[in-house]
């Protein structure tokens, strides 16, 4: 993959999944703007890669659209927030909560990109999770919101085809990052995080961003409408017993 002249908008660009994708897309000659919630992160990582960063709301949709200036070549929303709850237990805050950080985020990032990209084309990636498409314990408000983010997908990917916008998500498992570490600090549930994944182990940053930037390609733009499993078979494979 090449992204020479090229520029990308990075949302929740700070994150484990977000920072890997920053490295990956610079690696490559892309120019980025980073944005997301915690300036103190993002400055670190707008110096690492000499890249422009700006702090955002993107639960805030006019908020999130004031900091991208175009032209750009495609943007990506990382932000996200982990729920592992059944309904009874999920308190009406943390339902919103979750709909917010999610689902209202990928909205803003679909109506902040297809503007910014109406009259010259270029690609939306959105973030869903496997549990979106698998039923899973305890997954109930992140599922439902995840969920939304492929409808989302789907219908943005149709409305904004004429235009030459592709729009495509990406639904990882469980990945190492720092939103993970309730689990990934539990050596018995990440045990068990492990076995549930065919692949026996849950997934890096580094996994997930290489797919974001496959879909991110200018060369593949024949792909659009695609929800992208990276998430060592939970989704779709059941590993011997």
């Amino acid at each position: 993959m090449s992204f020479e002249n090229t520029h990308y908008v990075i949302i929740g660009a700070a994150g484990g999944i977000g920072a890997a994708l920053a490295r990956t897309l610079k690696a490559q000659g892309a120019r980025l703007l980073l944005l997301g919630r915690e300036p103190g992160r993002l400055s670190a990582l707008g110096e690492e890669l000499s890249s422009p960063f700006k702090a955002v709301d993107a639960t805030r949709v006019t908020d999130l659209e004031a900091a991208i200036d175009s032209p750009i070549t495609g943007i990506v929303n990382c932000a996200g927030s982990i729920l592992l709850k059944p309904a009874h237990l999920t308190s009406e805050a943390e339902w919103h909560q979750t709909i917010e950080t999610n689902l209202t985020t990928a909205f803003a990032t679909v109506r902040a990109g297809a503007k910014a990209m109406m009259s010259t084309g270029g690609s939306i990636v959105l973030c869903a999770t496997a549990a979106a498409r698998t039923g899973m314990a305890n997954h109930e408000a992140i599922a439902a919101a995840k969920g939304g983010v492929i409808g989302l997908t789907l219908s943005a990917a149709a409305t904004y085809a004429p235009r030459n916008i592709r729009v495509n998500c990406v639904a990882p498992g469980l990945v190492d990052t720092p939103l993970a570490a309730r689990i990934t600090g539990n050596e018995a549930a990440l045990k068990a995080s492990s076995a549930m994944h065919a692949l026996g182990r849950i997934g890096r940053p580094e996994d997930v961003a290489s797919g974001i930037a496959w879909l991110l390609d200018p060369a593949n733009h024949w792909v659009t409408g695609q929800v992208l499993g990276i998430d060592g078979g939970l989704g779709s494979v059941r590993g011997r017993a």
